[in-house]
């Protein structure tokens, strides 16, 4: 199952705009519950089948749905449930207990519903680069085909009635995948974070919340969702994340005029490390390939020769992804024990770059 996905170049890691480079992904997500059904958390295992029937009934007469697959995540393989959580296809949460759990899925990858997470209806739609208000408009049209089918929980006071309140109201999170290794080196990320947390917007890293920024990848999102338009969230949002563009791009400027040396031989050694290690972590791999990225972005990592290789910022992109546990076990078809993934993660970059 999904092994198709592995011939894909990443969607959300293929923009080819000049703000892609740091504005990795653009994602919007809405949580929908259905009236009349206890919410996923305080509901037994027969209500969250009977959603789950109720959202499968309607599939096939949904449009926006054409080219998607139904999935229940009971039937769904233990690595194929980590391989979407790595491809941010599926949450953490949602691999796991999985009776009356399940997932719409778009062949493309760009969208995602999973049913009975924290919500009986958790939509996302992923696109590449700095695309919020494009994301939103597509995903918007899902949600009213979907609306049409079935009876949302609403409240003319509220808005959309969640399982957690901090959702309530439009129940729309933006964010935006922003790779900011310029503001890292020059230590200036903590104050830029405790700046965003003052004024409402949350912080994960490269795999939601709990997770922390490997590979210097920071995903900023709204935290208000009540007393808002849609609209004002994703202008919210995309003015911050311009500012925060700014921020970086001027950081970048800084390590060049005052540190260029130091950045030059980083990213060189980062090469170095990625084309001739045998064994390689995860946590390594993502430094390195995040350093050989600046590197490729100031114009330090160039006249370098990668064979059969047109494009190398798409190609270090899709390493980002491919080096993560459940896809070296997806790409060798076996369940392997930490040092060989290490072993053949290592021989992946090699060939990858060599």
């Amino acid at each position: 199952m999904f092994d198709k996905f592995i011939m894909h170049e990443q969607g959300w890691l293929s923009g080819d705009t000049t703000e892609s480079s740091i504005v990795f992904s653009s994602r919007v997500r809405i949580a929908r519950n259905l009236k009349g059904h206890l919410f996923p958390e305080k509901s037994r295992v027969q209500g969250k089948c009977k959603v789950l029937d109720n959202v499968e009934k309607v599939f096939s007469d949904v449009p926006a749905f054409s080219g998607m697959s139904f999935l229940k995540m009971d039937e769904v393989p233990d690595i194929d449930k980590l391989f979407l959580v790595e491809r941010h296809l599926i949450s953490r949460e949602h691999s796991g207990d999985c009776i009356g759990k399940g997932l719409i899925l778009a062949d493309n990858e760009t969208v995602s519903i999973m049913i009975n997470e924290e919500d009986h209806l958790r939509m996302q739609l992923i696109s590449p680069g700095f695309q919020l208000k494009n994301s939103w408009t597509k995903l918007s049209g899902i949600d009213d085909e979907l609306g049409e089918k079935l009876d949302f929980a609403f409240s003319q006071e509220l808005g959309y009635i969640t399982s957690c309140p901090t959702n309530v109201g439009t129940a729309l999170r933006a964010s935006c995948m922003l790779h900011l290794p310029g503001l890292v080196l020059t230590k200036r990320i903590t104050k830029i974070l405790e700046f965003l947390a003052k004024i409402s917007f949350i912080t994960r890293g490269l795999f939601g919340e709990g997770t922390h920024a490997l590979g210097d990848f920071f995903q900023i999102s709204n935290q208000v969702t009540l007393g808002v338009t849609e609209s004002e969230v994703i202008d919210n949002l995309e003015s911050i994340v311009r500012q925060i563009y700014a921020q970086e791009i001027q950081a970048r400027n800084i390590l060049m005029k005052r540190d260029n040396i130091n950045v030059s031989d980083n990213a060189w050694r980062a090469l170095g490390i990625l084309r001739y290690s045998r064994l390689i972590t995860t946590k390594e791999a993502l430094g390195c390939l995040s350093m050989l990225s600046l590197g490729i972005d100031l114009g330090i990592i160039k006249d370098v020769d990668f064979p059969g290789c047109q494009d190398i910022r798409r190609l270090v992109n899709n390493l980002f992804v491919l080096i993560q546990p459940a896809h070296l076990q997806k790409i060798e078809d076996r369940t392997l024990k930490e040092n060989e993934r290490d072993f053949i993660r290592a021989d992946l970059l090699r060939k990858a770059l060599n």
